[in-house]
């Protein structure tokens, strides 16, 4: 027999290279790192009202149950053990791991105060909601700990004989259905974030290149000047000649850089030389879509001076403010576009008279919503939307003059 034919199967299957050159040990290696450096899902919600409503109606249901069940076992430690858990509930969120283990611990121990007889109280079908928040707003860590000491414990009563071995399967599939919706709901927040951060940095990436764009233009305009005056340098000092040399390579260097910038902000795409949108160009809304309701744009106060920056957002915000009056306001027939400004500030106010009725307000806003706000805040400002007092549905977007965050 070959020699090569000796070699363990498991030693060639773990030397085989993996995913990019990997072998499998390494790939199962960094997977479970992964999962171990997991960590908790930001901002869980601390105790709310609607907890202790929670625990306020558990307590008296398990006293309840245990007057009225003639057939529950040992009626005062099951309750004390029901009604005593029931707190674990006030933290799951915020300390899952302590509130599972004190769970799997107790539930393990009671036994010895019943020689060995289960708990078997129905309300304490509530526990499912602790190893839910584990998986939901545990860190990796946490439930690698906790998922551990749930097996121990069933492991030990299977042992014990306090459970059959029907019963653990039973018990494995209704806690593993709480488990995977902890584990659904967490990825979807996740993924929800995931898609909001998203959407913020494509709106960072169309600011920049606004930015860029028209900055591009000015700078193009400033090197062209600086080759004219060396072009007309005979006539003029030498000093003359020698900072036209360093506007030109300055520009120039500045536009370089420039490029380079944004090339990788839009992923290789090529850059426009064209100054970007402007306030004047919100007349243009009124002529898009020949379906849907019209729209009125009126600008009026001291708008000169403004940077590019402010500008190019104020028609960002109002070309997606009208494009989704169109698309989602009910029978509204007119959508108004306002631009006003002041000495500190530029004021955008659109509105449609849609039927406000038919609106309801999402539970978290839409991404068009986000970007302009981010656009907004990128800028020193604010934006805000939601619906009349009346009908139709206002985005109001405040602007600081300076176009720069305090």
């Amino acid at each position: 027999m070959p020699v090569e034919a000796s070699v363990p199967v498991k030693r060639v299957f773990s030397d085989a290279p993996g995913w990019n050159g990997l072998s499998y040990d390494d790939v199962v290696s960094g997977l479970l790192r992964s999962v171990w450096n997991e960590p908790r899902p930001p901002d869980p919600p601390s105790r709310v009202w609607r907890d202790w409503v929670l625990v306020g109606v558990l307590v008296p249901v398990a006293i309840l149950e245990g007057v009225l069940r003639p057939d529950l076992p040992w009626r005062a430690v099951s309750v004390i053990v029901t009604v005593g858990l029931t707190p674990t509930l006030l933290w799951r969120r915020t300390r899952p791991l302590p509130m599972v283990a004190i769970v799997c611990g107790v539930t393990s121990l009671a036994p010895l105060l019943t020689d060995g007889v289960p708990l078997e109280t129905y309300t304490m079908v509530y526990l499912l909601v602790v190893f839910y928040a584990l998986f939901r707003w545990g860190s990796g860590r946490e439930v690698a700990i906790g998922l551990t000491l749930m097996i121990v414990m069933v492991s030990l009563s299977l042992l014990f004989g306090r459970l059959t071995p029907g019963d653990m399967v039973g018990a494995f599939a209704v806690t593993s259905s709480a488990v995977a919706l902890g584990g659904a709901f967490r990825y979807r927040a996740g993924a929800r974030t995931r898609e909001l951060e998203q959407i913020k940095l494509l709106e960072r990436e169309r600011l920049a290149r606004d930015l860029h764009d028209t900055v591009a233009h000015h700078v193009s305009a400033m090197a062209i000047r600086a080759q004219a005056g060396i072009a007309t340098s005979a006539s003029r000092p030498d000093a003359a000649t020698e900072a036209l040399h360093v506007i030109e390579a300055e520009a120039a260097r500045a536009l370089d850089e420039m490029r380079a910038m944004v090339r990788l902000l839009r992923r290789d795409e090529s850059a426009e030389l064209e100054p970007g949108r402007r306030i004047a160009d919100l007349e243009q809304l009124t002529g898009r879509g020949r379906s849907g309701p019209s729209v009125d744009v009126e600008i009026s106060g001291d708008l000169g001076d403004l940077p590019p920056s402010v500008e190019a957002a104020i028609y960002r915000i109002a070309q997606e403010s009208v494009t989704n009056a169109r698309r989602h306001a009910r029978h509204a027939t007119r959508v108004e576009v306002r631009v006003t400004a002041d000495d500190t500030s530029v004021r955008l106010r659109v509105s449609d008279d849609g039927d406000s009725g038919l609106i309801r307000p999402a539970a978290s806003p839409g991404y068009g919503l986000i970007g302009m706000i981010e656009r907004a805040d990128l800028l020193g400002g604010t934006c805000e939307a939601g619906p009349d007092s009346d009908r139709g549905w206002t985005v109001t977007a405040v602007l600081p003059r300076t176009g720069a965050a305090t």
